[in-house]
Parts: C-alpha cells; structure tokens; sequence
C-alpha cells in the first residue's frame, strides 16, 4: 500500500540564498561539483578553493546536489557549516519533513531522472532550479518519515564505520612506508630506527641512501599492462571499472558497473594490480584491485614483479610526490594524460633490499586484506540500501510501527 499524500519539493523544501565568504571557509568545508562524488557517494575533500569572492552557506542538515551533469547523481547531505559553489543546489527543509527522510527521497535514482528529464544543455547539462521543485514526492506521516530514516541511516552508518576503518588502515599504512622508505626509520638489526641510530649511508643520484640499496625508474620494477580486449560475454565473470568509479584519495574501490557497460578501449585487469587515473591524475586516484576486472584506456593498470612487493609498489605509487611527478610529465593542458613510457615510468626511487620489502609485506598485507573485505561488505550494504530505498519512498514497503509510534 502506497502514501497517500503526494507533495512537490517545493512544498517541503527551498533553495539556500545567505552567503558566506570565501575567506571563512577552508577545503575542509568548501563543497562543489568536484569533490562531490557520484552515485551518491557524499562528497570527498576539495583540491582548492576559489581566490575570492561569496560561497552558497550551507548549514548541518541541509542537502547539497550537483546541478552540472545530473546523471553522476552526486548528493550529500551536510554535517557541518560551510560553503559551496554556485554549481551546487542547497536544499533547506521546512518543517513538516524529517530533513534525513527528504534526504533519502532525494537520494533515489528517480529524482536524478527528474532532473534530467527538465536539464539544459547538451554536451553538458544542468538541472532547471524551478523544475526540480516541481518532484513530486510521498510524505508519510512524521514519525513514519523517521522510522523509515532510521533503517536507511543505519545502514548508511555501518557502511561510514567501515569506510573509516579502512581510511584508517590506509594511513597507518602510508606512514609506515613513508617511515621506512622516505625517511629511511626501518628497524635495524636491533629493532632500532637505522637512520637516526647511526646506519651507513651512500651517495647517490637522489641524495644519501641507506647502503645496499639502489636507485630505480618506476618502469624498473613495475610492470604496465596494455591487454586490451573487446566486449562481450567472456567477461561476465568480471567486474567493470572505468575511471569514474575510482575513488579519490583512497585505495579501497567500493564501485563497479556491470560488464555489460564496457564497451570500447578496454584493458584487463587482475586482483592486486595498482589501477591510477590517469586522465587529469592530479585527481589523485590510486587504487588497489580487488578482484579482476575491466578498465578503460583511461586509467594505468600497473602489476607488481612478485605478490610480496604489491605493498611496497602500492604506497610508493600512492605517494603525493608520485602522482606530483606523474602531473607534471602529463600530455595536454585543457585534459591532462599522465603518461608512464619517457613520463611517469622515469621517476627515480631508492629500492630497498627484498628482506626489507618482505618484512613490509608480512605487517601491511593483512591491512590490505581486511580493507578489501570491509570495501566487498560495503559494496552489499550499499545493494541492499538501494534496493530498500525507492519502495521505503514509495510505501511499496511499510515500517512497522506500535502504538508509541515507534518502530515495532
């Protein structure tokens, strides 16, 4: 049984007009269509901000959508005070509507349609404000607006625990690297840092390094792989990948598209490959395989010599300072390529003996481990979110509740 009291957006919500300068926000707090995420994916940290000039002020609760290219359905709903970009719609919402609920209606692909369906423009369209106020949508009575809240933010919350436990994962992992292999802090013979306890070091082309290692390109002791392939249905058994389900900043991949999609300039890839976008790399998208899949020519699919340095090779290309040398031997201006043969594959790096990288293998895999199977649990809570979601909207699903109005 179905709602019955249809309303339209604009009964239940509107458009934020204060403003706020730039001056009082910081990329912490600054939200645009660039650091929103698609598929509903929230938003991640922006890369900048603008130099000068007023922001859209959003506020915690309110809901923010990318009104450029519709069909990426990027939407978030804030948790905090900032700004965002005149790019961005921020949506307020009334009283008579639980804002988490409005949140969830919003979050459907059928708004995304709706918005759509009134867009201007070809190569890259943008929602018309006034139509979208038009969506119509149920409104159940309140305490069912929150019930059905609850069930969807709950799952919503199991899916950001796990996302921060593997964030956190992540860095832990980074700064072990960068403690070992930048700052050259591994444990010596006596568990004790080598560098700061007095371990030999030896000139070299990049400074002193730690004697018995060596100075190495890239495209030294990382494979690329080029094995095209065409579509069909050989690849059903994989999962497709193409550069804009590749997260930012983060190595865990918790999206993917059916096989079905891939259809042109394809390349394989294998579990523990190193995808990197390449296509404006400066997006910073380094991710690790967990599983095989397919890619597009978009995006490097880069292989490890031997499974114990997939780690090794993983923080190394995840470094800030490779995917700054990666920008800066690009192709292009308006669309930047990284390039890896005579570019990227030239970065020079101090190797570490295959003891030492060993040794990393045996305390990082595990991370790794645990971080791919939090993303793969991800990947069904979000399935099932998304399947609850439009019949909880429509009441095609009803929340149980008792005489308290609680969920029963």
């Amino acid at each position: 049984m179905s709602f019955s009291n249809e309303v339209v957006l604009k009964d239940v919500s509107e458009y934020s007009k204060e403003k706020i300068d730039i001056g009082e926000i910081s990329i912490s707090n600054y939200v645009s269509t660039e650091n929103l995420l698609p598929d509903i994916g929230g938003k991640a940290l922006s890369s900048g901000l603008p130099s000068k000039g007023k922001a859209t002020k959003y506020c915690k609760g309110d809901i923010l959508i990318s009104n450029i290219r519709p069909y990426f359905k990027k939407i978030w709903q804030a948790d905090n005070e900032g700004g965002s970009s005149n790019d961005v719609l921020v949506l307020k919402a009334k009283r008579n509507i639980e804002g988490k609920f409005l949140y969830y209606n919003l979050a459907c692909s059928a708004f995304f349609d709706y918005v759509m369906s009134g867009a201007k423009g070809t190569k890259m369209p943008r929602g018309d404000k006034n139509h979208i106020l038009g969506y119509k949508l149920n409104l159940p009575p309140m305490q069912e607006q929150k019930a059905i809240a609850h069930i969807l933010s709950t799952l919503d919350d199991k899916i950001e625990v796990n996302n921060q436990i593997n964030k956190t994962l992540e860095n832990m992992a980074q700064a072990i690297f960068k403690q070992w292999f930048v700052d050259f802090e591994f444990p010596n013979e006596d568990g004790e840092p080598y560098k700061s306890s007095g371990g030999e070091m030896v000139e070299s082309e990049l400074g002193m390094i730690p004697k018995g290692w060596e100075v190495k390109e890239l495209g030294e002791i990382i494979d690329i792989i080029k094995q095209g392939t065409k579509p069909g249905e050989h690849l059903k058994d994989r999962k497709y990948n193409p550069i804009d389900t590749l997260p930012m900043k983060s190595i865990a991949i918790n999206d993917f598209k059916p096989y079905e999609e891939a259809k042109s300039s394809l390349i394989l890839f294998e579990k523990y490959d190193v995808l990197i976008g390449a296509m404006r790399v400066y997006f910073h998208r380094v991710n690790l395989a967990p599983y095989k899949g397919i890619t597009r020519t978009t995006t490097f699919v880069l292989r490890s010599k031997r499974i114990q340095d997939v780690p090794y090779n993983l923080f190394l290309l995840n470094m800030d300072e490779t995917i700054d040398y990666a920008e800066r031997t690009s192709k292009g201006s308006t669309m930047p390529y990284a390039v890896w043969d005579n570019g990227m594959s030239n970065m020079l790096t101090a190797y570490s003996n295959k003891e030492l990288r060993n040794n990393f293998f045996e305390i990082i895999q595990p991370m790794l481990e645990t971080i791919m199977k939090r993303s793969a649990e991800n990947e069904v809570l979000i399935k099932i979110r998304d399947s609850l979601l439009p019949k909880l909207m429509s009441g095609e699903i009803r929340v149980p509740l008792d005489e308290e109005g609680d969920l029963s």
